[in-house]
């Protein structure tokens, strides 16, 4: 029996997921600035069949948001720890001083991007494209032969940043063969919990409706928007040192400590209250869409306090804030049909 092809649209979908991923992981916060866009074609390979292939394996195995997020941040484990190498560089980005290395590991770069790579790198992108693809939420996107290549592609563009941005940016450094069998590690063992430990969900999206029906309260769009800018930049901004700062949060010494807890409580809470919200009845793909926009828009209005260099990046950045506000404010006028039985 010949394997079933990709449904209607799904190529669509996935190709729009492929592209919207390095732009909200990297270009709407700066990096690299919109002068340099042409630099996102290192980016676009790793970034977006990586994110299309996580979404792929956690629709066949029928997994929710634990899957996804566990999956993100094996796909963070592979970006910075096996084709960068900046988790344990002791140069690159000048990491090694944020704070205390714990293990040969670049604490405070580790806790900052591993989490960043699991929200923003693949969670909301494959939220945002399921919105926008309602009828395929549920359903891989390609058939066995896009799923291949899907992989292929990452694995090569994994191995173009290696000789163009890793080489350039921290040339002559080499892991111990001990981290990158670590880093393998890791990320075997994430896809294992996330794939087979965690039990199948009836909606795979990473933000689910109405799953359980419990009585959780239900906050109001703006504040689950609200929730999402704070969440986004409170986080960002207590582990990314910028203005001059050369530790997270301006500390110095062992008081780095505390941002660093500090970011752990953001993540955590806004963890527990989105599962605590989505679990309600009352949660809907708008309260999806405007706690994901609050997130990028904190995500970017980061990026112009702390990676715009000039006045012109900065203005450049906000206007893409903007046109990102605008196609976020047309999705949700294709969202606001009343739901059946509302």
């Amino acid at each position: 029996m010949n394997a079933p092809g990709p449904p209607k649209g799904g190529r669509r979908a996935a190709s729009l997921l492929a592209v919207i991923t390095p732009a909200i992981a990297e270009l709407t916060l700066g990096n690299p600035p919109l002068s340099r866009i042409w630099l996102m074609l290192l980016w676009i390979p790793i970034y977006g069949a990586g994110t299309v292939l996580i979404r792929e394996l956690v629709r066949r195995r029928r997994r929710g948001a634990s899957s996804i997020l566990l999956l993100g941040l094996a796909y963070g484990i592979v970006e910075e720890g096996l084709v960068l190498q900046a988790l344990t560089s002791p140069t690159m980005y000048g990491a090694a001083g944020w704070a205390p290395r714990f293990l040969g590991l670049n604490s405070a770069y580790a806790e900052l991007n591993l989490v960043y790579h699991a929200v923003f790198s693949v969670a909301l992108p494959i939220l945002l494209t399921d919105l926008a693809f309602p009828s395929l939420r549920d359903r891989p996107y390609l058939g066995r032969t896009g799923v291949v290549a899907a992989a292929v592609v990452f694995v090569l563009g994994g191995l173009l940043l290696r000789v163009t941005v890793a080489t350039s940016v921290d040339p002559g450094y080499q892991a111990p063969l001990a981290v990158p069998a670590g880093c393998a590690a890791a990320v075997a063992l994430l896809a294992v919990v996330a794939l087979r430990v965690l039990p199948p969900t009836g909606s795979g999206a990473p933000i689910a409706r109405a799953r359980s029906g419990t009585p959780a309260a239900v906050p109001r769009l703006w504040v689950a928007g609200g929730f999402g800018a704070a969440a986004g930049f409170g986080y960002l901004a207590l582990l990314f040192p910028f203005g001059g700062a050369v530790q997270p949060a301006f500390t110095h010494g062992g008081w780095v400590a505390a941002p660093m807890l500090g970011g752990a409580v953001v993540a955590v809470l806004a963890w527990w209250l989105t599962r605590r919200w989505t679990a309600s009845r009352g949660w809907t793909d708008r309260h999806s869409l405007c706690l994901a926009g609050g997130a990028l828009v904190g995500h970017t209005a980061f990026g112009v306090v702390a990676n715009a260099a000039t006045l012109a990046d900065e203005l450049e950045l906000s206007a893409l804030g903007l046109v990102m506000v605008g196609l976020t404010g047309l999705l949700g006028r294709r969202l606001r049909a009343p739901m059946p039985g509302r």
